[in-house]
């Protein structure tokens, strides 16, 4: 079958292309999407990803995190199928892969459930942007509030903050309430810190008091008079960019959120190597982390928030003092189908949790049968004779004094054996008269060092 592949860069896209005569499989990589997590790398089945300078990358460097090799791609849609943060995409005659269910992929999605009212309070803490919440109608569809004329000057409104849980209804509803938003942090994820009321546009028409799920409202003067008034809202969840963090089932008063996490695990913080972190000054964990979920605590080091948490690791992989460890547990993915390349798939899915992953043999290398080996018969050994041995080392420490001598060597290998045995034997007993020779030296020479001693020491005493 005749490949063409060609790789193009747009923007923060690099689009790899694969055509054949039976199909055009496109793989859309957004590097600006990517955190590094390198879970695409360990799963690819030829090797063809690699994991670029994360380090550098998540302190500013702007390169990509993942680099591809597309003459080893052979497009098979894992990286797509199993990135957390959706940083990979994968078509197929423009058939995404995602929705083929004959291979399976991530899942990890937020879904509002019947509990919902809905309010405003997850929509501002989903960190990618994925939960949007429209409301009908608003205060002005029923009239105008007042502006100039003073009509019901004489009525009052009063939110009861013990009541009051900042849900933000009645301020998407009316815009004589103000609601004073902060940052929201892991550690505290309301979006809200106040409620207020601008008494110079209320006009106390009441509808408020009755959109308000928890009551705290309550309203003084003529009630506008609306048939069949109903507040609706809706939510809704962008899959593309949902991850699965479970900030808005968090944040939510009611519980009205169902969640699936794409990982199931544990992140641990390593007490000797945060000795090198500086939080301030690094941030690399907070800038790749897709949830947002670190933090600095109070006594100045870095803390993260294990339930908004997806394990995906990148925090880990970008952490310079390998201060942080990732444990992943289980995968939530859709059904692994009985296919012929189902067995494929499973490996894949089990090295994420394992970190081991096996890989198809594409070599095309045969190897032959394995020959049973026979266990070769064992060999007596005849009991030597001691006396014979020590007679032989004796012999042989003797060679040893001029062995290594060029001049031995050279008549070991060329002379006759008559010659050699003799040049040898001459050499040896030269070499045990100058060892006896240097043997003497050294014994007169501490023999007079022991002399000396004594007569210092006899000196000393006297």
């Amino acid at each position: 079958m005749d490949l063409q592949k060609d790789m193009d860069v747009q923007g923060s896209h690099i689009i790899c292309t694969q055509i054949s005569d039976e199909s055009v499989k496109v793989l859309d990589y957004d590097y600006k999407t990517c955190n590094g997590c390198g879970i695409c790398v360990d799963l690819c089945p030829t090797k063809a990803l690699q994991l670029g300078p994360v380090i550098e990358i998540a302190t500013g460097l702007d390169a990509p995190p993942v680099l591809i090799d597309l003459e080893a791609c052979v497009f098979c849609g894992m990286c797509a199928a199993f990135c957390p943060v959706k940083a990979y995409k994968m078509t197929a005659n423009d058939e995404d892969y995602q929705d083929k269910d004959v291979y399976p992929h991530l899942l990890s999605t937020a879904k509002p459930n019947e509990k919902c009212l809905p309010c405003c309070l997850c929509e501002p803490v989903c960190p990618t942007g994925a939960i949007t919440v429209i409301f009908m109608p608003k205060r002005d569809d029923f009239g105008p509030l007042r502006e100039e004329e003073k009509e019901n000057e004489n009525g009052k409104i009063k939110v009861d903050p013990e009541k009051c849980n900042l849900c933000g209804k009645c301020a998407r509803f009316c815009d004589a309430f103000i609601l004073l938003e902060k940052e929201p942090s892991p550690e505290d994820l309301v979006p809200f810190e106040q409620l207020l009321v601008d008494e110079d546009l209320c006009d106390y028409c009441g509808l408020c008091a009755s959109i308000c799920p928890e009551e705290a409202i309550t309203v003084e003067g003529t009630p506008l008079e609306v048939d069949d008034f109903e507040f609706l809202g809706d939510i809704e969840v962008e899959e593309d960019k949902c991850i699965g963090c479970g900030r808005c089932l968090l944040v939510c008063p009611y519980e009205a959120m169902d969640i699936t996490k794409p990982f199931e695990g544990d992140i641990k913080l390593v007490a000797k190597q945060l000795l090198q972190c500086d939080p301030l000054g690094c941030h690399a964990c907070f800038n790749v982390c897709p949830a947002d979920c670190w933090f600095v605590g109070e006594d100045g080091k870095i803390k993260v928030e294990k339930d908004q948490c997806i394990f995906c690791g990148a925090c880990a992989k970008a952490c310079h003092c390998h201060a942080i460890e990732v444990d992943r547990t289980d995968v939530s993915h859709t059904l692994i189908k009985e296919t012929p390349w189902s067995q494929e798939w499973k490996d894949a899915i089990s090295s994420i949790v394992t970190n081991e992953r096996t890989r198809p043999d594409l070599s095309g290398v045969v190897l032959p049968p394995e020959i049973e080996k026979v266990p070769l018969q064992k060999i007596e050994v005849p009991e030597r004779d001691a006396r014979l041995l020590e007679a032989i080392n004796e012999r042989l420490s003797q060679v040893d004094l001029v062995i290594n001598k060029p001049r031995v060597r050279f008549m070991w290998e060329r002379d006759d054996i008559p010659k050699a045995v003799e040049g040898i034997a001459e050499r040896v007993q030269k070499a045990q008269e100058k060892k006896a020779k240097e043997k003497t030296t050294e014994d007169k020479i501490a023999q007079g060092k022991t002399a000396e001693a004594a007569k210092a020491k006899a000196g000393e005493q006297k």
